[in-house]
């Protein structure tokens, strides 16, 4: 894996006539993860957007070594397909194999359409599709949404096994995060001066 790293300088979000932070520093190497924590509507989404090239930053840059995946609430599988041909779709599109073991359990519904998965469900399935793509940088819109203790804990396991090979991680969570070493990115510091969350959703 090539070596990562991930470099904000000033960034700043703006949503309408609002703006909705300012001044984000942040500078990740290879094995680092950080938490971006804060409430809804603080601009954590929009944040995990601008790093990941999808949306332009009201001021400030960002760099970046290497490719990323990103994992949010859009599920970027075929709806209309069964699982196993639209994780394979993304198999062929990054041109890797999929892996001889079955880390988050979709063994048993690789016939089953993507649209008829719970949330759980769906949730792993991004996650595999994320593990397959082997970039080396992660970025992550609530990973844990939608799933049990259980499954929390795999996909806990596998950021950190991402990491140790060298790989870094960006992660929005309001659930708690158990990983080592994990540095926070609190978005109430960066907010402008009379500007407060309003309760709303992130969107990007």
């Amino acid at each position: 894996m090539t070596a990562p790293r991930l470099v904000a300088r000033d960034l700043a979000c703006r949503r309408g006539d609002r703006v909705l932070f300012r001044g984000v520093q942040l500078d990740l190497g290879p094995g680092e993860a950080l938490h971006l924590a804060g409430a809804n509507g603080i601009g954590k989404s929009s944040l995990i957007r601008i790093l990941a090239g999808l949306m332009r930053p009201f001021a400030g840059t960002v760099e970046r070594d290497g490719a990323l995946a990103l994992v949010d609430e859009r599920l970027a599988l075929d709806g209309h397909l069964p699982l196993g041909r639209a994780l394979a779709f993304w198999h062929a599109i990054d041109r890797t194999a999929p892996g001889a073991d079955d880390p988050f359990g979709l063994a048993d519904l690789a016939d089953v359409p993507v649209r008829y998965l719970s949330t759980g469900q769906k949730k792993r399935a991004a996650l595999a599709r994320l593990a397959a793509a082997q970039a080396p940088i992660w970025l992550l819109d609530e990973p844990l949404n939608g799933l049990d203790t259980a499954w929390a804990g795999q996909a806990q396991a596998g950021i950190e096994a991402h990491r140790a090979a060298g790989g870094l991680v960006v992660i929005a969570s309001h659930q708690p995060l158990a990983l080592a070493g994990l540095r926070t990115l609190a978005m109430a510091d960066h907010v402008p001066a009379g500007e407060a969350a309003n309760g709303e959703e992130d969107w990007a």
